[in-house]
């Protein structure tokens, strides 16, 4: 793979999704469909898909491209591959709470080892470049100009006063007994992949995630935790997070700074 292409190629791409998303999101009406698990999709949803796929099959021709959208595409399996969520927290979109992104990473022998993440509505833009260094992108972002880029890298967390992130959507007592076994200084949540960028940024220390969730909704937030310096693991056994699985479905999983000392389930 041509990383400095893929970053060109995967920056651009999010960045136009994301302008096509906002131009729906800013509309006064917009149709909402349930999909067969009852999750909800929209019209933006399948807007951005459609723009970045062509986007990466042009770019990319021999490279499998896994997307939520197009459930042919979780049938295949391949080495490499590219996987994208084009709109991640569509439940935040549809009440307009503006914490949605748009998510593509390109996955090798199981690990997302590029990716980017951007939130159209909090113009906030996360990326891997291509030496595989987490960035977030800062000013005016433009589809042909790059602005300042700020490498970001995990917290040096204290254990006696952690940071936790968690779900906006996805909160539940699972999930807060967990974490009431940490000695926690604040908290705070958030929606979509937002949440491991905020682990990448340093913002938060650790991240439990015991709820499901699929591969296309981790691996562009995974990979810039991974150039920040962070791990995710799995959350049974602590060993790392692996992508390609059946059907693209992840088990539990916790997305911390390395520092952290983590406590058995």
């Amino acid at each position: 793979m041509d990383f400095e292409k893929l970053e060109q190629v995967s920056r651009r791409a999010a960045l136009l999704a994301g302008d096509k998303i906002m131009e729906i999101y800013n509309a006064d009406d917009f149709e909402v469909k349930s999909k067969s698990d009852d999750s909800p999709v929209t019209e933006a949803d399948e807007a951005a898909d459609a723009l970045i796929s062509e986007i990466l099959a042009e770019a990319f021709p021999d490279t499998l491209i896994v997307t939520e959208e197009q459930a042919d595409s979780h049938k295949e399996t391949a080495d490499t591959f590219l996987i994208v969520d084009p709109l991640d927290g569509t439940k935040e979109f549809v009440k307009r709470r503006g914490e949605f992104t748009v998510n593509i990473a390109y996955v090798e022998n199981g690990t997302p080892i590029r990716g980017v993440v951007y939130a159209p509505a909090k113009d906030r833009l996360f990326y891997t470049d291509a030496s595989g260094q987490s960035v977030e992108e800062l000013g005016d972002l433009a589809v042909d100009t790059v602005g300042e880029v700020k490498p970001i890298s995990v917290s040096e967390p204290d254990n006696s006063a952690l940071m936790v992130v968690a779900s906006k959507s996805h909160r539940d007592q699972a999930t807060d007994d967990y974490i009431a076994k940490y000695a926690v200084k604040d908290m705070t949540s958030a929606g979509s992949s937002l949440k491991l960028c905020l682990i990448a940024t340093g913002e938060a220390d650790i991240y439990p995630r015991l709820g499901r969730t699929m591969e296309w909704d981790t691996a562009a937030g995974h990979a810039v935790v991974l150039g920040a310096g962070g791990q995710v693991v799995r959350f049974d056994d602590h060993t790392p997070l692996t992508y390609g699985k059946p059907i693209y479905e992840n088990p539990f999983f916790i997305v911390m700074s390395p520092g952290v000392e983590l406590k058995e389930a």
